[in-house]
């Protein structure tokens, strides 16, 4: 699992709230009032009143660094980022030695994606303020967000040195450390914060990285607490996972189960459950979770793939599953596994009832998927299968060979091309094939391991999507 920094928004400094007054001939007699009213209002959340009064002050007052980052801030406030920029710098050309400001300015231009100048402008905060909690806390969560960790790891360290009861601090130094392997460093520095807040994000963050420092039993137990102290959507799935990566399943259907009836519009929830039921050999009910999974979210292409597997093992709700490829592959027409699938959605749920079954339309689905993607082997395999049962065995052997240059390792197409080798006299090549296809069988406990890999590759790139739709 990548848990989620805690970053939300920068530290933005905090404006002095005595304005230095301009000159006697341009501030106006209540100019001292007027600024503190836009200080009120813009803390209320009063922002077109404060930016209003700031407009008129501004006019009058141009030189007024406290004037101009204000507005600036009133601007940033409203979205207008590109307006808010202009008085931040200028509050900047006026105060250059102010951390405040710089820091202010930087978080503006971040929200613009102008990285580098953010970067000068967080790094001349910390110069300015070497020692403040702030500046350094910021700089770290620079470059958390542009994903320079090791340069983060430095200034969330100094930050937590001036500040070592930062909750939020520490735990995205936690996170930093785990992302680059300090792993002793980051137990530390939970059991720590554990120490003074015991929260279940920091149980769960620790379970990540008791999973990444291979103590499966202590991880598993750290998603629990925390599953247990906050039941979100979030937590429920990563006990699950856990559970499931390790093939303890029974718990792991229990947990996704009931993670599932609290969170029944959860599309990961839903294919976890799916994928546990599978796992443990309910083929049935894990077709029915995943065709939940894929009502859910109809564009997920690792719904998909579950699925597949789940129907190849009960195809008893055939016409379920034919709709749910159908509709993917009408979403996605450019999408070669798309047009795979709901190929072989067809071919599965018909060939055994109907005798008259369109292979045309299911031959014109694996073609277009081929030169969507020349190199799909399974779609080369699966064509090969279709020509063999057409008894278009040399076109069917060019589909094998194919299949095989492009994975090796896949068993079935050294069988399937020694059958069309038998069937068009070729004894001694299908020997060799059926030999080839005999000793990847035994190595093939990889059908597990593969399984295993799928599932591990769902779970780590659904963790690290973002928040869920629920």
């Amino acid at each position: 699992m990548t848990p989620k920094y805690r970053w939300n928004s920068f530290v933005v400094a905090a404006l002095c709230l005595v304005p230095a007054l301009c000159s006697a001939q341009q501030a106006p007699r209540n100019f001292a009032q007027e600024f503190q009213s836009a200080v009120a209002d813009y803390n209320a959340g009063k922002l077109t009143q404060a930016a209003t009064t700031l407009e008129k002050l501004v006019r009058v007052a141009p030189e007024n660094s406290q004037v101009q980052e204000l507005l600036g801030l009133v601007y940033s406030a409203q979205s207008q980022d590109a307006k808010a920029t202009l008085h931040l710098a200028n509050a900047v050309r006026l105060e250059p030695n102010s951390a405040p400001a710089r820091t202010n300015l930087a978080a503006n231009l971040m929200r613009l994606r102008r990285l580098n100048s953010a970067e000068e402008q967080f790094r001349k905060a910390a110069d300015l303020a070497p020692e403040n909690f702030d500046t350094n806390h910021n700089l770290g969560e620079f470059y958390v967000r542009t994903g320079n960790l090791s340069k983060a790891t430095e200034f969330l360290e100094r930050a937590q040195h001036v500040d070592p009861t930062s909750y939020d601090n520490g735990y995205d130094l936690s996170l930093a450390y785990i992302m680059t392997g300090r792993l002793a460093e980051s137990r530390q520095l939970i059991h720590d914060l554990l120490e003074n807040k015991d929260t279940a994000e920091l149980h769960n963050l620790l379970g990540e990285l008791e999973e990444k420092d291979g103590q499966f039993v202590a991880a598993e137990n750290e998603y629990e607490r925390a599953a247990h102290e906050d039941p979100s959507e979030g937590n429920l799935f990563d006990w699950g996972s856990e559970l499931l990566m390790h093939r303890t399943l029974d718990p792991a259907v229990a947990v996704f189960q009931k993670a599932t009836e609290r969170y029944p519009n959860s599309p990961r929830l839903m294919i976890g459950l799916g994928m546990a039921l599978y796992s443990r050999g309910n083929y049935d009910d894990a077709v029915t979770a995943l065709l939940k999974g894929a009502d859910l979210s109809p564009s997920d292409p690792r719904c998909y793939l579950f699925l597949s597997r789940a129907y190849d093992s009960s195809p008893v709700q055939a016409d379920a599953v034919i709709q749910r490829f159908r509709r993917y592959a009408e979403l996605e027409p450019a999408n070669a596994k798309a047009l795979y699938y709901y190929a072989m959605s067809l071919w599965k749920g018909k060939r055994t009832e109907d005798p008259d079954l369109d292979l045309h339309q299911i031959g014109s689905l694996l073609r277009k998927s081929l030169s969507l993607d020349p190199k799909f082997a399974d779609a080369h395999l699966q064509l090969g299968n279709l020509y063999s049962a057409q008894n278009e065995y040399a076109a069917a052997i060019t589909e094998y060979v194919r299949a095989r240059e492009l994975n090796p390792d896949l068993a079935d197409a050294y069988y399937r091309l020694g059958q069309a080798y038998v069937r068009t006299g070729q004894k001694d090549r299908a020997q060799r094939e059926f030999e080839t296809y005999q000793r990847l069988r035994q190595q093939h406990l990889a059908d597990l391991d593969q399984q295993r890999a799928e599932i591990r590759q769902f779970v780590y790139s659904e963790k690290n999507s973002g928040s869920p739709a629920q």
